[in-house]
């Protein structure tokens, strides 16, 4: 079977500083996957990395059986970025931004057509967002502008969806929604990798859960992954000392 991510042995530099260590990750199709760790760890420039916004200075990478520019040539897969690396000020309304996942189905003429706009509609619908279509993207809570770009992610069809520090600056009712959302993007058989150092929302949430301190700490189910001496190891937290 096809994974829907296949990374191995990537290194990542920024200069002199290591930023990620030999990571290798393999990740199934129709899986929600937590990518779990500190501040710092590793976890965004692992998401570039994947993504392609970031050249690995070692390692290989295929994304749905395909090399990471053919899957995104072919608008396989759909990055939600933090709050924090979007300029809000920019004039776009929401539709626009979610008209911006058509790009690649739109025609010669780069004009959307009926079918873009019933897309856009339909993902607005989706995350509900319809009542503010033509908002600035700008003027949108925290959890509404996350809802705008996973709509991005569905009117563009992607199969794979990286979602950077999700849950980060909303409120517990947009966390639900979008924690609802993606499970129905998981039954339809979609792949969901978050990253997060929040733990609460991990058990419910994801169907397995991978460990970053610039190497992979630990990787599997859910439950085995948070097992305390890993998260010691990856967030410094101490154990609860065992009978003897």
């Amino acid at each position: 079977m096809t994974q829907a991510v296949n990374a191995h042995h990537v290194t990542v530099r920024y200069g002199e500083t290591l930023a990620l260590d030999d990571v290798s990750v393999e990740i199934g199709t129709a899986r929600v996957c937590g990518l779990l760790g500190m501040n710092g760890s590793g976890k965004s420039t692992l998401f570039k990395a994947l993504t392609g916004l970031v050249r690995p200075d070692h390692g290989e990478i295929r994304l749905l059986g395909r090399d990471q520019q053919q899957a995104r040539q072919e608008g396989l897969v759909a990055y939600v970025p933090q709050s924090e690396a979007v300029d809000w000020t920019f004039p776009v309304t929401v539709a626009d931004v979610v008209m911006m996942g058509r790009y690649g189905h739109l025609g010669f003429t780069r004009r959307p057509r009926r079918a873009d706009r019933a897309a856009v509609h339909a993902a607005l619908e989706r995350v509900g967002l319809t009542d503010l279509a033509g908002r600035p993207i700008g003027e949108l809570s925290g959890g509404q502008r996350k809802r705008a770009f996973v709509a991005r992610g569905i009117a563009q069809e992607a199969q794979l969806l990286f979602l950077d520090e999700p849950f980060a600056g909303v409120d517990r009712r947009s966390e639900a929604t979008i924690s609802d959302l993606l499970r129905s993007l998981r039954a339809e058989g979609r792949t969901i990798v978050i990253s997060t150092h929040d733990l609460s929302s991990v058990p419910e949430l994801c169907d397995e859960a991978v460990l970053l301190q610039q190497r992979v700490i630990a990787h599997g189910p859910v439950e085995e992954v948070l097992a305390p001496a890993n998260l010691a190891r990856t967030f410094g937290v101490e154990t609860a000392a065992e009978p003897s």
